[in-house]
Formats: C-alpha cells, sequence, structure tokens
C-alpha cells in the first residue's frame, strides 16, 4: 500500500548521511513518507503545539515509496545498528517482525501509564495488536490508520439517472453486481476513460488490501475469520481454496476481461482496464482526479486529493465498499458485507538512538489529539484515536470531514491484513497467485489452489 510517500531507496536520502552528524549533533531524523515531509514545516508546529519541546531539532526525511522498499531500508539500518534515524515511520504490516528480531525500542518501558491506558483504550485495537509482541508490550505507536472505501463521481452517476442522496449511498452499501452495472451505464453515457479503478499490482497493497476487501466482502478468509487471522501460525486453517475466495478472484477478472472469458462470472460487467493489473496508489489515483475515471478504490488521503477545488470539489463522492455475500450468509463471524482493509503506519524508535530522549518527545507529541486533528486537516490522515472521529473537530476539517459518516461505517467494518511473524513470507505468494487468477495466467481455482499449498507450506515450515 501507499507509503502515503514517493521516491527511491538510493536518492530519497540523498544529502543526508545517516548515522553520521551532517544535520548538527543536536538533529534527529524521522524517515517519513514524501507527503509528510513536503509538509514538515506545519507538521512540526503542530508537534510543538502539542508539546514537543524547541529544544528537539526534527528533521523530517522522505523515505522510499513503497511499502516494501521502506521495509527493506530499514533492515539495513538496523541491522547495522546505526545510531540514526532515530524515528521510523512503520508499515502496520511488517512492524512486528522488528518487534520479533529485538529490533524496536519497547516504548512499554519509556511511556507513561497514562498515555499507554490512552492508546489502549481509546485506539483503534487491530491496530495497536500489530504494534505488540507476543507479551503485550507496545513497541511501536499508531501514528494515522487508513480505511478502503470507494470514491466515485457523483456528477456523472447523477446525470446517468441515479440517486446517491435519496438512496444514501454515503452509508449504506450496494452489492458487488449493481455496482458494476451502474459503472457500466456511467462510463457509457459520460463519456469517460475508466469505470472502475484500483490498485492490483504484483505487491503489499494487492494481498494486505485490495484482496483482502474483495474477498472478506464475499465471505472468504485467509486463515478461517477473525479469530485465527494472527496465529497460531501453524495450527490455524488455511482456507484460500474455498469457493469464496475462488468466486473474488472470478469477480476481478470479470472486471477486467467480461463475463465472456473463461472463468468469470455471469452478471457481472466489465468495468476495468487492463492497467489495475500494474496499478498501485498513485498510479490508479490520476486518472480519477483528472476527471477520466467513476470509480476509484483508494484510502482517505484520496479524498482529500480528490475532493479539492482545483480537483473534482463537490463532484466527489464516497461511498463504503460494495458486498457480494451479508456477513449472515458467510461461515466466518464477523467477515462479508462492506468489508474495508485496515491500513495505517506507526511509528517507531530505533534501540541504537543515543537520542531517545527527543525522540520519545516526538512521540509523546503524536498521541495529541490536537496533532491528531491537525494531521487529519493537513494530509488526510486519520487519527488512530477513534473517539476523535465523532468530534466536531473532525468533521469540520475541510473536504474529508464532509465523508466523516461514511469513513466511520468502513471504520466499523475494518478488517487487518493478517500480520503474523510470516506475513512477509505469505503476502508475496498471495499477490503473485490473486494476480496469476486475474490476469488469466491460471484459473482462479487453479491460481488459489497453488496458493493453499504455498501457504500451508509456510506455516507447517513455521509451526
Amino acid at each position: 500500500m501507499k507509503a502515503a510517500g514517493a521516491s527511491g531507496a538510493a536518492t530519497a536520502l540523498a544529502g543526508c548521511t545517516v548515522g553520521g552528524n551532517e544535520a548538527g549533533s543536536n538533529s534527529i531524523r524521522w524517515i517519513t513518507s514524501t507527503d509528510m515531509a513536503g509538509e514538515s514545516t506545519a507538521i512540526k508546529k503542530a508537534l510543538r503545539n502539542a508539546g514537543m519541546s524547541n529544544d528537539v531539532n526534527l528533521e523530517m526525511v522522505a523515505g522510499p515509496a513503497s511499502t516494501d522498499q521502506r521495509q527493506s531500508q530499514y533492515t539495513r539500518w538496523l541491522s547495522a545498528d546505526l545510531d540514526e534515524p532515530a524515528l521510523l515511520d512503520m508499515d502496520s504490516g511488517w512492524t512486528l517482525n522488528y518487534i520479533n528480531r529485538g529490533q524496536l525500542l519497547d516504548l512499554s518501558n519509556e511511556l507513561p501509564e497514562k498515555l499507554l491506558n490512552r492508546i489502549n483504550n481509546k485506539y483503534f485495537q487491530a491496530s495497536v495488536n500489530t504494534a505488540k509482541s507476543p507479551n503485550g508490550n507496545l513497541y511501536a505507536v499508531p501514528m494515522y490508520v487508513d480505511f478502503g472505501s470507494m470514491l466515485y463521481r457523483k456528477d456523472l452517476v447523477k446525470n446517468a439517472g441515479y440517486s446517491p442522496e435519496k438512496e444514501n449511498w454515503a452509508t449504506e452499501s450496494m452489492r458487488w453486481k449493481r455496482f458494476s452495472k451502474i459503472v457500466a451505464d456511467t462510463k457509457e453515457k459520460s463519456g469517460v476513460n475508466y469505470g472502475f479503478g484500483w490498485q492490483g499490482n504484483i505487491y503489499e497493497g494487492l494481498s494486505c488490501c485490495n484482496f483482502n476487501e474483495f474477498m472478506s466482502s464475499w465471505g472468504g478468509a485467509y486463515f478461517g475469520g477473525r479469530d485465527t487471522l494472527l496465529g497460531p501460525v501453524g495450527n490455524r486453517p488455511v482456507t484460500v481454496n474455498k469457493q469464496p475466495v475462488v468466486d473474488a478472484v472470478k469477480m476481478l477478472k470479470t472486471f477486467i476481461f467480461g463475463s465472456n472469458a473463461p472463468n468469470t462470472l455471469d452478471g457481472y460487467e466489465q468495468i476495468s482496464p487492463n492497467a489495475v493489473l500494474s496499478w498501485i496508489e498513485d498510479s490508479s489515483l490520476s486518472p480519477f482526479t483528472a476527471g477520466n475515471m467513476v470509480a476509484l478504490r483508494q484510502w482517505p488521503y484520496a479524498i482529500a486529493a480528490a475532493g479539492a477545488e482545483d480537483a473534482l470539489g463537490d463532484k466527489l463522492g464516497v461511498m463504503p465498499m460494495p458486498y457480494a455475500t451479508p456477513e449472515q450468509n458467510s461461515k466466518y463471524k464477523n467477515i462479508g458485507g462492506p468489508m474495508a482493509a485496515l491500513g495505517g503506519w506507526h511509528i517507531g524508535v530505533n534501540p541504537n538512538t543515543s537520542k531517545k530522549e527527543q525522540a520519545m518527545e516526538v512521540v509523546g507529541a503524536l498521541t495529541q489529539p490536537s496533532f491528531q486533528i491537525k494531521l487529519f486537516e493537513i494530509l488526510g490522515l486519520l487519527p488512530p484515536n477513534q473517539q476523535l472521529l465523532a468530534t466536531r473537530e473532525a468533521k469540520q476539517i475541510p473536504t474529508v470531514g464532509k465523508y466523516i459518516d461514511t469513513l466511520q461505517v468502513a471504520g466499523k467494518n475494518s478488517i487487518p491484513r493478517p500480520a503474523s511473524v510470516v506475513w512477509p513470507q505469505e503476502s508475496g505468494k498471495i499477490a503473485q497467485q490473486v494476480h496469476a487468477g486475474m490476469d488469466g495466467s491460471a484459473p482462479p481455482k487453479q491460481a488459489m489452489s497453488t496458493l493453499q499449498s504455498q501457504l500451508e507450506q509456510i506455516e507447517d515450515y513455521n509451526n
């Protein structure tokens, strides 16, 4: 998924000698996204207003674009026991790997008890759980959460004869079959280039988020539902060869190639371009904000971008993700219906840093409600403190605040990726086989059968 950032590992840190003192002995470095680094002046001001002292000379540096590149870079730095960077943005999907390797500072021994209680009691627990060790200690602090949602051109669907407000699309999800027909009809009547865009490249974003949503909305699961989502590894069922998962792959193939292609589903329209097979977050967003797409599966940051006055403005609509199988018809508890992938990023502290006191000041300020609301305002990044979404301040945030009701529905129906210690191994296999089932390299049922064997082998090896 989008690291809410950009640029390659070799060039993103140009001019910044990590581990050295080029920025000055009083500086500490925070590796973050291009989006956040680009707003460093406003973010540092918000941190100071939230309690970070003027003694902290914080340098915000943009890290690699993709989550996979970011992880590789961090592994090299932390394995070399470098003093800098002191602070690291951590994808919630792989934070656990660094915890298990002892490469993050144990924050349970550093943060005040009152602050730990706030994190444990008021934050989205699915997010907090991906920042804890098996013994329950906290090694990273959720900085923002993400929920998948459906952006669409409200003006185009209205012109095509549909009534989003009357049918309450903002909070009441529709079935995938009807969604595909609306998109196909609107695309034809409006003449835009694309119908439905999403992120189908072979990368973490497909396995953790896009396909996690599609599969769960069919009532399917990677590992037998929520109770066994995070483990125990080797003692949980692998369920990717079940019919709901296969049908989810078939639906995506139908979206791309149409129902006349082999191994597709009847009643679903051809609404996605072949380009989705190579799209990630930014590449899928561009044609939507340019006005050339009917609907787009994306994260909240995209709402801020697409809803800006110099983009789509009031032409933007947002709805919960569609679904194929209601929760009551799913084999698994709290699976099915309008599922939204839970993403998000944490902040972790380099255990080798010589500036722990300054680093903890930054972490403490990041947890304050005033900072989280300000970050929401600046970049559209959702507060990890779930109570803040219901506040008047959140609803008054320009652009994204208008869609709070939809985001609350997404939050209530969010599902995390199975971020166990073996997830990095399993994620790549999932992305490869789901992609093979979608692009026609293998029939969906065969691709999921292959994936079943691959995941079982990984689970058994790590038992």
